[in-house]
Order: structure tokens, then sequence, then C-alpha cells
């Protein structure tokens, strides 16, 4: 095949790449230019697509004797991630960038010019496997290794952008053979440390970086029954969760700490109560992709996991396709899609927020992926551990439902 490795210029890539090239393909190496600031530089673990990924790309490429290209995409970034990034903030909701990274950047932008091209597949350096369905497609499964496993990233491929992918990586054990065997064919890159965190915030500072990008005022910190518990910088800059940086000074009085359970942008507020409160048991929300054959849209209940986090259990749980409740379409937004994908899950998950991706499973398979819009409580409004409503002025209704306001 011809193969557009794109080559970030870590050791994944970079062993992707020659794997592919051993393996008798025609390869061409690419690394995606994706940062604005063009001396933007990394920091040990943070950050990447920089000046200097750049350039490891470009000795990787060299070393394994293949041509090599830059390709400036960082308006398209800016556009589909980062400014997706910051509305999806600007709104209460918690996004998963490197998702829309995939979905926007990697799987549909590089991909489509991939084609243009002529070549048959995109190769990176992601963690999951491909597997031939028998009819002429393929279907997305976790890899072998699950602790490297990053199919949940992966879930926003569509059936038509799988047949045009390659993950070499797939069915490596463990990241230490990569770096063994980067380090066998003489890859500069072989103990380069992993990237983390979010690449365009390369110092880890999310709350910082919101504040110059998002208009943050500071309002309320309050408990599930509308009572003041302190003021808070800006309520955009928290999330379903979060424990630190509350600064509330006054201990519950029970003497256990406080979570935040809400963010209302509307209102300027944040709701916080105790851990067991982050409790949900279904998830519904849209703007979903199928990695394959779709979910019937005739309320079927599919046996399946859910997976909320990129390192997160896979929860059992019933999934299903429904229209979205009439006062939902009312309160929210009247022309929004008339289905949403409905999760009912068999065990809570803790600290849901909307605007996750939630990445569905049959066994190891990815059937598809959705954003999650709301939540229902696991806990019922007459307990203690009550969670909140989630639109304002429906305090205390069972079950509590939570959603961005």
């Amino acid at each position: 095949m011809r193969i557009l490795a794109a080559m970030s210029g870590g050791v994944d890539s970079a062993v992707a790449a020659a794997r592919a090239v051993e393996a008798g393909h025609d390869v061409v190496g690419v690394h995606l230019a994706l940062a604005r600031q063009r001396g933007t530089l990394r920091t040990g673990s943070r950050g990447c697509c920089t000046v200097e990924d750049a350039m490891d790309a470009r000795r990787a490429a060299d070393r394994l004797g293949i041509p090599f290209y830059v390709w400036d995409f960082s308006e398209r970034f800016k556009e589909d991630v980062v400014d997706d990034f910051i509305a999806e903030y600007a709104a209460g909701r918690t996004p998963n960038p490197c998702l829309r990274c995939n979905e926007k950047i990697k799987f549909a932008a590089l991909l489509d010019r991939a084609i243009e091209l002529g070549f048959d597949a995109v190769a990176t350096g992601h963690y999951a496997t491909l597997i031939d369905d028998g009819r002429g497609g393929r279907e997305l499964h976790r890899a072998s290794a699950w602790a490297k496993d990053q199919s949940y990233v992966l879930g926003v491929l569509t059936a038509e952008q799988l047949r045009h992918c390659y993950f070499p990586l797939g069915d490596t054990p463990s990241k230490e053979l990569v770096r063994e065997e980067a380090d066998r064919r003489g890859l500069t890159v072989a103990q380069k440390p992993d990237s983390h965190d979010i690449c365009f915030i390369p110092d880890g500072d999310t709350r910082g970086w919101l504040a110059e990008h998002v208009d943050l005022q500071p309002g309320e910190i309050v408990d599930r029954e509308g009572a003041r518990l302190g003021t808070h910088q800006g309520a955009q800059a928290y999330t379903v969760g979060q424990r630190k940086g509350l600064a509330l000074g006054v201990p519950a009085p029970d003497g256990r700490p406080r979570f935040v359970l809400e963010v209302r942008p509307t209102r300027n507020e944040v709701v916080v109560g105790p851990r067991d409160a982050l409790a949900v048991r279904e998830l519904a929300g849209g703007r979903c992709s199928w990695a394959g054959e779709p979910l019937a849209a005739d309320d079927v209940h599919v046996a399946c996991h859910v997976q909320i986090r990129a390192h997160g259990d896979p929860v059992p749980a019933t999934a299903r396709i429904r229209p979205v409740p009439a006062e939902i379409v009312e309160r929210d937004d009247p022309t929004r899609p008339g289905f949403e994908v409905h999760v009912e899950l068999d065990e809570p998950l803790l600290g849901v927020a909307p605007g996750q991706s939630a990445v569905l499973y049959v066994g190891t398979r990815v059937v598809g992926q959705f954003t999650v819009d709301r939540t229902v409580s696991a806990v019922p409004a007459d307990s203690p551990a009550a969670a909140s409503a989630g639109s304002p002025g429906a305090p205390g209704r069972a079950p509590a439902e939570r959603g961005a306001a």
C-alpha cells in the first residue's frame, strides 16, 4: 500500500512508520504543524507538535530513508480543536480535545488530503487493533495490551475512515518493547518522554489559559440547596468532579470534602456537594458517530460497556437510540436533532460531566461514541447524598438530572 505516516516526533509514531516500511509498503512521512506560535518548544513531557518535535520526526524519517514533509494545519487546528475547546468551556461543559483532534484533524483533514494524493491509508502510533469484519469493512478493537489501549480516543472514527487506517502497534504488549525496538533501529526518540495533558496548554495551567480566552467573572459557590458557601473567579474554569481549588474555607457539616457537582454558566454558579452525589446511573447525549453499523433507531436495547475517560474503566450498561424528550428540546435547543443515545449503567459512574465523550464497546470492539449532554443521579433525591438538579429552578427532583445550564 501507499502509506502516509503521521509522525508526531514521538517514539510511537516513529516505530509505526518503521514497521510500515519493513512490511514493504511505500511510506511517506508527514508532520503536522499545529502550533500557531512557531517558536513553541517542549517542556519535558508537556506540549507536542512543536519545532523540536518536527525536527525529531525529520531525523526519524531520514533514518528510515523515507520522504518527509511538514504540513501546516494550524488554522484548521485552531478552528476545530482550540476554538471548540473554548466554546465548550464557556458553555460550562468539559470537552476532550484529543478526540476532537482525531475527529477533525488526523482522520478528517489529514486523511482527506492523503486520499486526494493517492495514498491508501494513514498510519499512526496509536495502540489499537483493526480487524476485517468479513463484509469488506473493518472493526476497531482495543489493543492487545489494555494498559496502553487508545481505542477510546479513536472512538470518533467512522466505518469509512477505518478502511483507510493503519495501526502497526496494536498487537505490541508494552511501551517498553516499543522503546527497545526504537533503540535497535537507531531512532533517537527511543527514550523521549511521552507527551501528556493538553498539547496547546503546555504548562498544564488550564484555568490560567482559560482566563485569557473566556470571560471569567466572579460568582458564587453554592450547595445543593442553594446556600452560599463561597466565591469563585469564573464558573467556566471548573468541571464536574473537581475537588481542588474550591478554597471554601469552611468545612462541610459532616467534615467530608466537597466536590463540584454542576457548573451553571448562565447563573455563574458552581454547585458543590459530597462525593456520593457525583454518582450517576444514566447518560444521554448526541453528536454521535459509529465505527460500523449504528445502533438501531427503533429503541432496541444493546448490552455493552461504556467508557468516559481515556484511562477510565469500562462499565457494563445498556444503550439505545431514543427520541430526545420534548422538555429537553424546549429547554436546551429546539433545533437539535430528534434522536439521542441513552445509556443505563449497571453500576454508577462518578463525576461524569456534560461535554465528555462516552465510547460504547461490545467486547473489545468499539461500536461508536456520543457526547454527554445530561446525566441522571444514582442517588434518590431524599437521600443525604442526593445530587443537585441540572436545570435552574428545579432543585431536589427525583431522580436528579444534571446537564449544562
